[in-house]
């Protein structure tokens, strides 16, 4: 049976898209591999569907394409709860 829970298995940060099975969706900056979000909707931990490579911000491109700097939900984030602190400061 394999480990992995996400597409994604590297090592840095990436975007990562998600869908609960409540039918809430959303997107973030703060996506890693093997590691989920819970839905802030029904409190399920969620992993990932989809995720890649994070850009860096460009003011001439879709601001969606990369981290917005939007606050980070560490409360809902299974690597902040692991680290036991706040994963945005982690690899780019």
């Amino acid at each position: 049976m394999s480990d992995q829970k996400t597409p994604y298995q590297g090592k840095n940060r990436v975007y990562g898209y998600f869908t609960c099975d409540c039918g809430k969706s959303w997107e973030s900056g703060n996506s890693w591999a093997n590691m989920g979000q819970m839905c802030k909707t029904c409190n399920t931990m969620v992993y990932p569907h989809h995720q890649r490579r994070l850009d860096r911000p460009n003011l001439e491109e879709d601001e969606d394409n990369y981290d917005s700097g939007k606050p980070h939900l560490s409360d809902l984030c299974e690597k902040c709860r692991r680290l036991g602190r706040n994963c945005r400061g982690d690899r780019w």
